[in-house]
């Protein structure tokens, strides 16, 4: 690999938690970003020259230090001297700042969604600035998946900024006391950063391992802070998702669907683990969305192949689920599991029905799976106008590539 390559893969996977410990040295979203740039651009001027070092998460935080610093003292000419003094004594030692070591509960990146997802910060806010911040997406790829103007996108971040900077939210774990009260919200975004990782909203790709990975190390340090049975469940989820990320797509990255799969890929060790942990938190009589959605996904892997599936027992679960949360999207789900057990008109009447409400005439899903039940009855001209659908509306490369291919086998 060359050097040059060997730096991109070092942003790619530790920039965030590079940005996360300047957040807490320099207290600073924008501080901090500028000087993880300004670390990075020093890394790319010096390491050619001198080679990457030992460390260098710790050189980086450190330079990213340094950096602001002497941006402090450049602006000092517009500063009283008291503050620039200040400023620059309020800035922690770098490399004692890297003695909390990765498992520690309070780790960088649990305290940064802590505070993105701080309870005077509205819902929507919490998840857009924890899918930038912590995760680094771009506001484009935020506002395509959650289908927002990247205008309007973008003004939401910077006013979730100004809130935490000018309220004083602490930049900290909340207090044990506090947390079951915080916990809701996290979970909703640590899920919706495994979801893009898992399934990427746009691009040649169809997963971002390192976004999946990084929702589940946090999830590991939330058990360990606070065992509740939805973070059981949450973690039994989406190690139960991630089980099946070798068998679904092929070796060119084309989409491989669940039917269609090579079970014998899947992780079971990460099998054994989701099964473990969702037993105990249904065990508990305390569970909630991401412990029956982690139920659903564990019939799944239990299966031997599609036929083996107890899809009666998935529909019961779809059905639990949408009584503790009404949603389109379980509704939808639901729907392919009904058609799975008693046929595909059965599920193509319930698809139509969503479809005709109105709220997921823009869902790519959506129209992809009435495309199959269509074509599964043997509606072909209806099969290849919601196939034509979803390929209008999906922005994923590997989606478009299954769609086309399922509607070009479609019999003229």
């Amino acid at each position: 690999m060359s050097l040059t390559a060997s730096i991109e893969s070092i942003y790619r996977s530790e920039s965030r938690r590079v940005f996360a410990t300047l957040i807490r040295l320099l207290g600073d979203f924008d501080l901090a970003e500028e000087a993880l740039q300004d670390a990075f651009k020093a890394a790319v001027e010096q390491w050619p020259r001198d080679g990457i070092p030992a460390n260098p998460v710790a050189w980086l935080v450190s330079a990213g230090r340094f950096k602001a610093i002497d941006g402090i003292r450049r602006r000092a000419r517009f500063t009283p001297y008291d503050d620039v003094a200040d400023a620059i004594e309020s800035i922690p030692d770098g490399a004692a700042a890297l003695d909390e070591e990765v498992e520690h509960v309070e780790d960088d990146r649990l305290r940064l969604i802590f505070t993105c997802c701080h309870p005077s910060l509205a819902p929507d806010a919490q998840v857009a600035l924890t899918l930038r911040e912590v995760c680094g997406l771009t506001t484009e790829e935020i506002a395509h998946a959650f289908l927002t103007p990247a205008p309007t996108l973008a003004q939401r971040i910077v006013r979730a900024k100004a809130k935490i900077r000018d309220a004083r939210i602490p930049y900290q774990v909340p207090g044990r006391d506090e947390l079951p009260a915080r916990l809701e919200s996290v979970l909703r975004v640590i899920y919706l950063v495994f979801n893009e990782g898992y399934s990427a909203s746009s691009g040649a790709s169809l997963t971002r391992h390192d976004l999946s990975q990084e929702a589940i190390r946090v999830t590991r340090l939330l058990l360990q802070l606070l065992p509740e049975p939805e973070v059981m469940g949450l973690l039994a989820l989406m190690l139960l998702h991630e089980s099946r990320r070798q068998a679904r797509t092929s070796v060119n990255g084309d989409l491989i669907p669940l039917d269609e799969q090579d079970r014998s890929l899947w992780g079971h060790e990460q099998i054994a683990e989701g099964s473990e942990l969702i037993g105990q938190a249904l065990s508990s009589g305390r569970f909630g969305l991401y412990s029956l959605q982690a139920a659903i996904s564990a019939v799944h892997a239990a299966a031997p192949n599609i036929d083996a599936t107890d899809w009666g027992q998935i529909v019961g679960l779809y059905d639990a689920l949408l009584r503790l949360q009404p949603s389109s999207v379980i509704e939808l789900n639901r729907a392919v599991a009904v058609a799975m057990h008693q046929g595909p008109q059965a599920g193509l009447i319930l698809v139509d029905a969503l479809l005709v409400d109105g709220q997921m005439q823009n869902y790519h899903l959506a129209h992809a799976a009435r495309a199959d039940l269509h074509r599964r009855l043997g509606h072909f001209a209806e099969a290849r106008v919601a196939y034509a659908k979803a390929l209008e509306l999906t922005q994923q490369e590997p989606e478009r590539r299954f769609l086309q291919r399922r509607l070009s086998e479609l019999p003229n």
